[in-house]
């Protein structure tokens, strides 16, 4: 299978049309439907269908769909590596991809950039936001090189650097809610109320131990990834959002608050990236930044 080939594939399901993509390519359409014959014929599976007859539309098959994923995934890799290898040899520079959810740790990371972009401006840095599933589903498919996670780490498959704070949970609520006059939240007042949750995996989050029963049993109105959503469904009146501190505005004119749990509920987080992963020059620089960092910090009288 050639990297050609998977640009030519991709340029006909981006157009859902042989012939414009042909166009795009600047290749006659014989000459493209040929190759795109030739693979699916290597993959022993059809790729590409008419839904009616003759139609010029095509579309993808579930195999199809299959590869243009993987496609996209190879031809980004290859795109980061021929940048890497084209700087090897000249001063620090490059990309820097990490992933990670919504979350004030992002700032012991944030420092680091700062201080190496002074010292080598040319290394550009790339966010991605998600939870920890696609976090590590990211590092697992080398398209970030980095990446922040709560809880423990699977050091079988991740280096990992704890990050030295932690962050804290608690609720998210309309200033005008009856809780609101409280200054901690117990786990006995939210249970019988409409709550928006973090959309995570029911065993690995430490919300269950918390609350003290099954959240089935609670009245969960709507889950989400990205809290600045949750934030706004708060503010609709739709339920009490469980989230981290510092992340929405709440003082001044916002109508929101924020109220911590007791017991007391804190997150930890590390940076995390592959075991025996090569990196490029910029990101073994970002690498040893956050460390320094660390050190830094551990090293504050206290």
């Amino acid at each position: 299978m050639e990297l050609r080939v998977l640009q030519y594939f991709l340029a006909v399901a981006r157009e859902q049309n042989i012939s414009a993509a042909a166009e795009s390519l600047h290749l006659s359409q014989p000459t493209l439907s040929t190759q795109l014959k030739a693979l699916e014929q290597e993959l022993g599976k059809q790729l590409l269908i008419r839904k009616t007859k003759g139609s010029r539309k095509v579309f993808l098959t579930e195999e199809g769909m299959i590869l243009r994923k993987r496609a996209e995934e190879i031809l980004e890799l290859v795109k980061i590596t021929e940048n890497e290898i084209a700087l090897s040899d000249e001063a620090i520079a490059g990309d820097i991809y990490i992933g990670a959810g919504e979350s004030d740790m992002i700032r012991f990371l944030a420092s680091a950039a700062k201080n190496l972009h002074e010292k080598h401006p040319a290394i550009h840095y790339h966010l991605l936001s998600g939870n920890a599933a696609f976090v590590k589903e990211h590092l697992d498919r080398g398209l970030i090189d980095f990446g922040v996670v709560y809880g423990p780490v699977d050091t079988r498959v991740y280096n990992s650097l704890p990050i030295p704070w932690h962050d804290t949970w608690g609720v998210l609520m309309r200033k005008d809610a009856p809780l609101a006059k409280k200054k901690e939240i117990h786990p006995q007042d939210l249970w019988d109320l409409p709550l928006i949750l973090s959309e995570q995996e029911a065993e690995a989050w430490p919300m269950v131990q918390w609350f003290g029963q099954d959240l089935s049993k609670l009245s969960i109105v709507a889950t989400y990834n990205l809290v600045f959503n949750a934030s706004l469904l708060v503010q609709e009146g739709l339920g009490y959002a469980l989230c981290l501190d510092k992340l929405i505005h709440v003082s001044g004119d916002s109508p929101l608050c924020f109220r911590p749990l007791s017991p007391k509920m804190e997150a930890e987080a590390s940076v995390i990236w592959k075991r025996y992963q090569v990196f490029s020059k910029a990101s073994r620089c970002f690498l040893e930044e956050l460390k320094n960092k660390l050190t830094g910090f551990h090293n504050k009288p206290i």
